[in-house]
């Protein structure tokens, strides 16, 4: 092309192929990220309600029973309640418990108790789940080793838990390199696993024709109707099958709504529910063949045996790569949930390293990794099989699931505007549905369910005494500091000048930073220029560059630098400063002195944390990173001084 050639401009057809192109990329991205979860629920769902239906006595309608409770569950939990409801209640874009919870507060103005309530007892959960995903996951596929024919006999219980903790470290281990490099393939091995999902259940079908009935929900009605306290406790397995049903929301800002919608309802949705059909068919002719021969119906893992015996072995390799695909999603998703309970406030600071140059959202959090290596380490040696960490697995969903739909309430009916009735008429239905989850689930406590209770109390109240006790030390700070108007005219002209420019961290600009008053009262000198700079986390995900800054100069040699930052972006003050300089800020990084409170805390004896409380905030601001790396400052240009606050 020579320089005078102008290139032809593109069409409406061009344009509408170029973003349909894309629109499609993002709808198979998303099943290699989205429907991990999801996506691996057959390897032990339908198996572990089978087994409890078991308790009674299992015929034709008990599996047809079990069959329409998970197509049903499918359909109003997932398709109606996340991918035609939820997904509309986006935070510019973004999903998650805390992302709803930050759009709850934006339309009520304030954060309230309730809503502080449900959004740290959401991540709480979450944690639970995070824990919980890998250990499950990548058991179950394990554990599809004992239906190869050569080798069945030979895989014991130790070779098992063996070859699942040596899967699960190594996941952990890699987290720090990033998975950049590898996750183009969680696409294309993901496609595969749920094309070979609709593959095996199609195979089966043939076995059993009348399975078919199942997709009517008056077999799911009549199971419940007729079982009593067995159809309510095959109801907490049978939600099994929608575990993961969080990640359709909570990773819609990576994909959109739309991208996900269409691969849910056009492709995942039909494959999942062809597995579940086949697993039946296959069940409903097993147990034909058992009455036949006077023997109950055994306890078969039928999903591995769903697949001929030549292709056993592929494919339990596939299920551990989709496994580990979906465990990588959840670990993900626990850095991400960290990093914006950091920047709301929940949690202290803690490191977070970018594991790729070119997506900001790739990161890496060593403190939660290995805290989430060694929970999950814990759960595969104290539970051993898959099938007992089951009744453990969906208390921990079902809490969170419970949490998303009252704070959805909030945003319809504050946000969006609804009428009261048709708010209640249209949510509380929904909500109904998981807390019946929620009940089923319950019964298991005594048997795995209080393990992810004890985990979100904990970390709940981890929370809570921080967010506590970060409260009273901005109260005892702000009660002890002295407005900024009233210094400046005091200091203006009789402190000594040195060249430069000095840049003292607040959280409150109006008030006179205590670092600004001890290098008065130490060193006697101001800088020719002098900055008050505060970090704000807004209730948006991302804050626009054009919104990123903004100065006020208060006096001749000060002003006030207000940086805005969504709750899913991290701090990055040398970045933030070159976009100042559209607003008169030079700022040469090389001749400015950062100075930071560092605070030493002890506690008072009329202090409102009590002892416990108070160790584990003292614990927590003594391991929180160093404001130094958080923020991004060159730390050759920081000056600390500390200050002692009583609490």
């Amino acid at each position: 092309m020579n320089a005078h050639t102008v290139p032809p401009a593109p069409t409406a057809k061009t344009v509408s192929a170029a973003h349909k192109t894309g629109f499609w990329a993002l709808a198979i991205g998303s099943v290699g990220v989205v429907f991990g979860d999801i996506g691996t629920s057959p390897l032990y769902a339908f198996r572990l309600a089978l087994q409890q239906a078991a308790h009674g006595p299992v015929v034709a309608a008990t599996i047809l029973g079990v069959v329409s409770l998970a197509l049903w569950a499918l359909i109003l939990v997932v398709t109606v309640k996340y991918v035609l409801f939820l997904m509309r209640a986006d935070n510019d874009g973004e999903g998650g418990v805390l992302s709803l919870m930050a759009l709850a507060e934006r339309a009520t103005g304030r954060r309230t108790r309730v809503i502080f309530f449900l959004g740290v007892c959401g991540a709480a959960l979450f944690y639970g789940d995070a824990a919980i995903t890998p250990a499950i996951s990548v058991l179950s596929a394990v554990e599809g080793l004992t239906t190869v024919p050569v080798l069945g006999p030979h895989i014991t219980l130790p070779i098992i838990l063996g070859a699942s903790l040596v899967i699960l470290l190594a996941l952990f281990l890699v987290q720090s390199r990033g998975t950049a490099r590898i996750a183009t393939f969680f696409g294309p091995i993901m496609l595969l696993w749920f094309v070979t999902l609709a593959g095996l259940g199609l195979l089966h079908l043939p076995d059993a024709p009348g399975v078919l009935a199942a997709l009517s929900p008056t077999y799911a009605v009549s199971f419940l109707v007729h079982h009593g306290l067995v159809g309510f406790m095959v109801l907490g397995s049978v939600f099994l099958t929608v575990t993961g049903a969080e990640a359709l929301f909570a990773d819609m800002g990576h994909f959109g709504r739309w991208p996900i919608q269409a691969s849910w309802l056009a492709f995942a949705l039909p494959c999942l529910a062809l597995n579940y059909l086949g697993q039946g068919a296959m069940a409903l002719s097993a147990l034909k063949t058992a009455q036949a021969a006077g023997h109950p119906l055994g306890d078969v893992d039928w999903f591995f045996t769903m697949a001929p015996e030549a292709l056993r072995v592929p494919l339990v390799l596939l299920a551990m790569a989709a496994t580990i695909i979906a465990s990588q999603a959840v670990i993900t998703g626990a850095f991400s949930l960290t990093q914006q309970a950091m920047q709301l406030g929940f949690l202290p600071r803690l490191t977070i390293l970018n594991t790729s140059a070119r997506h900001a959202g790739q990161i890496y959090l060593p403190a939660v990794n290995w805290i989430l290596a060694i929970a999950v380490v814990f759960l595969v040696v104290v539970f051993k099989q898959s099938s007992a960490l089951g009744d453990a697995y969906g208390l921990a969903v079902t809490g969170t699931m419970v949490v998303t739909t009252s704070l959805a309430f909030i945003v319809a009916r504050r946000l969006w505007k609804w009428p009261l009735w048709g708010a209640v008429a249209f949510v509380a239905p929904l909500l109904a549905l998981d807390l019946t989850f929620l009940a089923a689930n319950a019964l298991k406590i005594p048997t795995g369910g209080w393990l992810p209770i004890t985990i979100a109390a904990v970390l709940f109240g981890v929370m809570a005494t921080w967010v506590m006790g970060t409260g009273l030390v901005a109260a005892k700070l702000r009660e002890q500091a002295i407005p900024l108007a009233d210094v400046l005219p005091r200091i203006s002209g009789r402190a000594h000048r040195i060249a430069g420019t000095a840049v003292f961290l607040s959280s409150a600009p109006e008030l006179t930073p205590a670092a600004l008053l001890h290098n008065l009262k130490h060193n006697h000198v101001l800088h020719a220029d002098n900055i008050i700079l505060t970090v704000r986390t807004h209730r948006e995900p991302r804050v626009p560059d054009e919104e990123r800054v903004r100065f006020e100069r208060m006096a001749e040699n000060f002003g006030v630098l207000t940086l805005n930052y969504g709750f899913m972006e991290q701090p990055n003050v040398p970045r933030a400063l070159v976009l100042a300089r559209a607003q008169g800020l030079k700022l040469d990084i090389l001749a400015t002195s950062f100075f930071l409170g560092r605070r030493s805390m002890v506690r008072s004896p009329t202090s409102k944390l009590s002892f416990l409380q108070w160790r584990i905030f003292a614990f927590l601001s003594r391991n929180s990173s160093d404001p130094t790396v958080y923020f991004a400052i060159p730390p050759g240009r920081v000056v600390e001084l500390g200050t002692q606050v009583s609490v």
